[in-house]
């Protein structure tokens, strides 16, 4: 990478940084964190003045964090920042990650024993997707849950969601994994700032989909996590499976995930 590509990747880090803060004061209320409401207001959420008494941090500073000039925020003004602002583990990560040095650029492979646990695991789907939600790897019981999904030349988890009419038949509560799915994907920029192919990736989700450019702009951030999803099955109806995603070692890219058909109520 070029000393000019660096220099583009870290303003751009800078920005997205800017960006997700003032999203997230402008998310609150003076009610949310304690404070008195005085005078009329013509934009949302806390005023920057109101944020420097909470944080100690000056309004002007702020102003420059915001805007994504160069100033390097220390870890305490990070903490100081997150814990104002309310942020959930997953965010605060993320604001760490934006301040770190990024990740390499990687091309995953799917490890031998990996590609074997996930071909075991039937009759439990389950597959293994990149931060991108590429869709390298899976199993029978995956390929009948999801056929349109791994039916193609490229299966792509977030494409199929935002761009393939059988995925909200099949994703009962659809809006919440869409969302999701978004919010995961938004925590890469962090890691990875100049990854074409997440670019790539947003911009034709943003293209294709109202709800993708709405709520990409939400900054949303969360990560991957455990829980139950509202599935409807042919044959089978509607069912709650739970599900699970598990980083894979040495792989910081790949994620295996599973769905527990045999526990489905």
């Amino acid at each position: 990478m070029t000393v000019v590509e660096d220099r583009s990747v870290a303003a751009a880090r800078r920005r997205e940084l800017g960006s997700f803060l003032r999203s997230r004061r402008e998310r609150l209320t003076c009610a949310d964190v304690g404070l008195p409401l005085t005078g009329r207001r013509r934009t949302p959420g806390l005023r920057r003045e109101e944020l420097a008494v909470l944080t100690g941090i000056s309004a002007t500073w702020l102003t420059y964090l915001e805007q994504g000039r160069d100033v390097r925020p220390s870890r305490q003004v990070l903490d100081a920042l997150a814990t104002a602002l309310q942020l959930t583990a997953a965010e605060r990560r993320h604001v760490v990650d934006l301040t770190a040095p990024p990740l390499e650029p990687s091309a995953p492979e799917v490890p031998v024993a990996v590609a074997g646990v996930v071909r075991a695991l039937d009759p439990d789907p389950a597959y293994v997707v990149t931060g991108t939600f590429d869709v390298l790897v899976w199993n029978p019981a995956a390929a009948a849950v999801f056929p349109l999904l791994v039916g193609g030349p490229a299966p792509n988890l977030a494409r199929w969601v935002f761009t393939d009419p059988a995925a909200r038949e099949v994703l009962v509560q659809w809006d919440a994994v869409a969302q999701d799915l978004l919010a995961r994907l938004r925590a890469t920029v962090a890691q990875r700032p100049d990854d074409p192919r997440r670019d790539a990736l947003v911009a034709d989700l943003r293209a294709v989909s109202p709800q993708a450019r709405e709520w990409w702009s939400r900054h949303d951030v969360r990560a991957s996590r455990s829980g139950t999803k509202r599935l409807r099955l042919a044959g089978r109806g509607v069912l709650d499976v739970p599900h699970a995603s598990f980083a894979v070692a040495g792989q910081p890219d790949l994620a295996l995930v599973v769905h527990l058909l045999s526990q489905a109520g």
